[in-house]
């Protein structure tokens, strides 16, 4: 999402500001799982808890500002974003929902539960490198949605999936915001950094992950799970829904520039100078900021290989663990209605013990 890094940062951290951006972080990180208000409204919640930290920063310019309007609207200078994507597809699923439901049906009924959600997640996972996180978040939304399992199952499923794409979606500079600032910020000497550069990088961790965690879905979503002949499901949204929804997927993106943006003091004070080990566990910072602003600050050609790869699979895993931490979390979580308190029942256990493994792997 956000790419800015600020170049008036005072060089040696400033007591009053560290304070309170500190006090601002525990803020986002704790009200949405401790008041209900705040679970229920936590767009609006992060668009002004991301004022505040831009305005404690003093880091107030057009610059951000104009990053804060386009980047819901526009992806690489492009003049298609995640709001036009969202709103789109919300209208298209509006008009043609019985026949695209019909279609998931009736392959979920000539496959099967179990090969169904293997395919699904691990589809998903790989395509999103190609076809851009925010396409593959939308229809991994509707395609659950449409699913004949329970709330609980559902909210499960989509959380896996969430991470099996988040992880695939970095293979590629198209794929995520994250991914187009590492080739960027690594395009000149030593690395010369190109397409192919993260899929060559990451993919001996990333595929083997993806197909790991499409596995695991099919193992955890299918058990105590008996699937017949799925009946139609009813179509409950109104066309105002669909709009809003597109509106606060816009106000989520914005917020989370303004986030990245003001909390770009903090890393640069003390995360680009915490040892490689810990900072893996550091970044998962990323769970409730955008992970581009912490790669646009964190990455760079200074850094050596085995650095780069530790710092991006920590910022990229963790961004699964809850809601703000990647786009298809804010997709899902705004299509299917899931709650903070839902989505950290299953995505913090299961982001630490992917970290954790990857975590070992990388110090073999």
């Amino acid at each position: 999402m956000s790419s800015f890094v600020p170049h008036n940062i005072p060089a040696e951290p400033v007591p009053a500001i560290a304070f309170g951006l500190g006090l601002i972080f525990v803020l986002v990180l704790v009200l949405p799982f401790r008041v209900r208000k705040v679970e229920e409204n936590l767009e609006p919640f992060f668009f002004v808890m991301g004022i505040f930290a831009v305005t404690v920063s003093g880091l107030w310019s057009q610059e951000l500002v104009k990053e804060a309007v386009i980047a819901p609207v526009s992806i690489g200078g492009l003049p298609i974003g995640i709001f036009q994507v969202v709103l789109l597809a919300g209208l298209f699923i509006h008009f043609f929902n019985r026949q695209i439901y019909s279609a998931i049906l009736a392959l979920l009924d000539r496959i099967g539960l179990k090969a169904f959600i293997f395919i699904f997640v691990a589809f998903l996972g790989l395509i999103s490198s190609l076809i851009s996180v925010i396409v593959t978040a939308v229809i991994m939304a509707e395609v659950i949605a449409a699913l004949p399992i329970d709330r609980k199952k559902k909210v499960e499923l989509t959380i896996i999936t969430c991470f099996s794409v988040g992880m695939g979606a970095a293979l590629t500079p198209v794929g995520e915001p994250l991914s187009t600032i590492a080739v960027s910020k690594l395009k000149g000497e030593p690395y010369h950094a190109d397409f192919f550069f993260l899929i060559n990088l990451l993919g001996i961790y990333i595929i083997p992950g993806v197909l790991a965690l499409a596995a695991f879905a099919t193992l955890y979503i299918s058990r105590g799970v008996k699937v017949e002949k799925a009946e139609l499901p009813e179509y409950t949204e109104s066309l105002r829904t669909v709009i809003v929804r597109a509106l606060k997927v816009y106000l989520f993106v914005a917020a989370l520039v303004f986030l990245g943006g003001g909390f770009t003091p903090l890393i640069i004070w003390y995360f680009t100078k915490i040892p490689p080990a810990i900072l893996y566990w550091v970044n998962m910072i990323s769970a409730i900021l955008d992970n581009a602003t912490l790669a646009a600050a964190e990455i760079g050609p200074y850094l050596e290989i085995h650095q780069i790869k530790s710092a991006l699979l920590a910022l990229i895993i963790s961004g699964g663990m809850l809601i703000p931490g990647n786009i298809p979390n804010i997709v899902a979580a705004g299509r299917l209605r899931i709650t903070s308190k839902d989505w950290a029942r299953l995505g913090v256990p299961l982001g630490l013990v992917i970290m954790l493994i990857y975590f070992v792997i990388l110090m073999i």
